[in-house]
């Protein structure tokens, strides 16, 4: 990341954190601001850093250089119990044999919080994911969701000013994940407290977030907005990581766009049309053969080549049923057609 000495530090702020494992430099030199109340999400692959740094503020994992504070307050030093976050994993890590009542509780009694006021806060915090007509069962009986939002609540509970998140809806399946997200956000948003996630799925990170980090070897490489991040794509990591990108450079780019340069052109800008298409004023056009199409259900993709081995991705929305005019099959002559200020240059 950029020089940050002349920066406001962030309520939580890294500054030149790195992490060595071993000879495995984990995390590199890491500078980066995080602001009160933010969604704040860590994305990237397996072993890119994110998970290190999350472990890192929550005091599981120590920095081998740099500092980490909250709110002002150096905490690089502080045992994790003494540290106002707190963590929710993936696998929830609810006590079997504790009602929900008393899994939620129990960081309370550990403070040594007297049992009425506990009992109090506890049911405040059930109730705040909706979950009070289940707080006399265990854990088993409750689904994955619902247990997920059971361990939001216990943490919630504590009142901490950063909760980190560990790739807490990795184990539900796609539908319930969904909904967890949405319900995510709504927690977030009404408990007003910052919230740091991590996760390796882009459409998870882009549908909850404030702004995304995009994790790379260590470091990132691009910070901004989910709107930022997919639209101006800072490297080409960034472009292929984030959604599906028609990546060209060299003869390619300059045969498609008329320059040389990285660009990349997203699969929804480009519509396909039939062969002898005359494209309209500020549009770019190929000309190519259907080599594959895949029906998605809500999208349908296709893949067309041109003779020069330029191949190029189109995304359209199924708005009208299977085999009207604007479908296409395997072998179809198509035009494809792009606006010229969707075309995006990634620095190089």
């Amino acid at each position: 990341m950029s020089n940050t000495a002349n920066r406001e530090p962030g309520y939580v702020s890294l500054r030149s954190v790195s992490k060595v494992f071993d000879d495995v430099r984990a995390v590199d030199d890491l500078d980066l601001d995080i602001e009160s109340g933010e969604f704040f999400s860590m994305l990237g692959p397996s072993g890119s850093g994110k998970t290190t740094v999350l472990r890192m503020i929550a005091g599981f994992e120590t920095v081998t250089t740099g500092t980490i504070s909250i709110d002002g307050d150096n905490i690089t030093e502080l045992a994790p119990f003494d540290r106002t976050v707190n963590t929710v994993f993936q696998d929830y890590a609810l006590f079997p044999h504790m009602t929900i009542q008393e899994n939620v509780e129990y960081g309370l009694r550990t403070r040594k919080v007297p049992k009425p006021e506990r009992a109090r806060q506890a049911s405040e915090a059930i109730d705040r994911v909706k979950l009070s007509h289940v707080a006399d069962r265990l854990p088993h009986q409750l689904s994955g969701g619902q247990r997920q939002r059971i361990a939001l609540a216990r943490a919630l509970v504590l009142t901490p000013k950063v909760l980190l998140l560990d790739e807490p809806l990795g184990a539900l399946d796609k539908q319930l994940r969904e909904e967890m997200q949405v319900e995510l956000k709504s927690i977030q948003r009404e408990a007003g407290i910052t919230f740091v996630f991590v996760t390796h799925d882009q459409e998870e990170a882009m549908r909850m977030s404030d702004r995304i980090a995009v994790f790379n070897a260590g470091r990132i490489e691009q910070l901004g907005t989910p709107h930022d991040v997919y639209e101006k794509p800072a490297t080409a990591f960034v472009a292929g990581f984030l959604g599906v990108s028609n990546l060209l450079d060299g003869e390619k780019a300059m045969a498609l766009v008329g320059r040389s340069d990285l660009v990349n052109i997203r699969p929804e800008r480009i519509r396909l049309h039939g062969a002898g298409h005359k494209p309209a004023k500020d549009y770019s056009s190929v000309e190519g053969q259907v080599v594959e199409v895949a029906y998605t259900g809500a999208n349908t993709i296709t893949i067309i080549e041109n003779p020069a081995g330029i191949r190029i991705i189109s995304t359209q929305l199924n708005e009208e049923l299977p085999g009207h005019k604007d479908s296409f099959v395997v072998g179809d002559k198509v035009v494809a057609t792009w606006r010229n200020d969707h075309v995006a240059t990634i620095p190089q």
